[in-house]
């Protein structure tokens, strides 16, 4: 009778949850994209968002929707919006949004070599995966997004946006998603080191065209391509962030009077 009863309750329970699932709209998933972009760290508090034909582009969505998502953030005190000023961050307090499988803060406490090597035996896999399975759709977004990359070549912070939405996207190609969640919450490491690395002049022009190669090697369906051209991506990030952490690490030490 209990066992009965038990499974009477697991199966409510499961029940419900399909159907908080279902009710998820449009503007909920983009109301948690924006919440992860402020839990990784490309956005900071006090930082403005961008527009939002800048976001509805950024995320390939239409504006109605991310005025909706702006509204959900704005209801729970994560944004402030203001008449004739962009909606500005107020809170990292994100309880109740999608932002991940990990906490950003413990994909932070591991080194970048343990990083990296994960990241590169994981993404590997995904993007190999992705290769034979990725969509016409999931294609043409990787082109709009790649078009809105290219309207923000001054703007570390816009690009970022972009660039989070073109890996996810790829990442979700692979058809496992334990592994897309998995290696996206890798991507988010020293994200507060990525803006800096955007800001370098030529950063920006780097990552797009490594973008388009990418690309062109999902296009082909080829899988050792594509390996080829994400290889290459994740070694520049690499260097490019180690090289940020190497000059705070002696920036520190000096102030320190080490």
């Amino acid at each position: 009778m209990i066992a009965i009863e038990t499974n009477q309750l697991l199966l409510a329970e499961a029940k419900d949850l399909r159907r908080s699932l279902t009710k998820r709209t449009a503007k909920d998933i983009i109301s948690d994209k924006i919440a992860a972009l402020i839990a990784s760290g490309v956005l900071h508090i006090d930082d403005e968002l961008p527009s939002e034909r800048e976001l509805a582009t950024a995320l390939d969505v239409s504006r109605e929707t991310v005025r909706g998502a702006i509204q959900i953030l704005a209801a729970r005190g994560v944004v402030e919006v203001s008449q004739g000023a962009r909606t500005r961050v107020v809170s990292t307090d994100l309880s109740g949004f999608h932002v991940g499988v990990a906490q950003h803060a413990v994909i932070n406490s591991y080194d970048l070599e343990t990083v990296h090597e994960t990241r590169l035996l994981i993404e590997r896999q995904v993007v190999e995966d992705a290769a034979t399975r990725i969509t016409d759709a999931a294609l043409e977004r990787l082109h709009n997004s790649l078009r809105a990359q290219a309207e923000c070549t001054d703007d570390p912070v816009q690009f970022l946006i972009c660039d989070r939405e073109f890996h996810v996207t790829i990442y979700r190609a692979c058809g496992n998603p334990l592994l897309a969640d998995l290696v996206t919450d890798l991507y988010t490491y020293m994200m507060d080191y990525r803006r800096r690395v955007m800001a370098q002049p030529g950063a920006i022009a780097k990552s797009y065209q490594e973008h388009v190669a990418i690309v062109a090697a999902l296009e082909k369906h080829d899988p050792q391509a594509v390996l080829a051209a994400f290889g290459h991506h994740l070694d520049r990030i690499y260097v490019t962030t180690r090289s940020i952490l190497d000059v705070s690490g002696k920036s520190a030490n000096s102030k320190s009077g080490r």
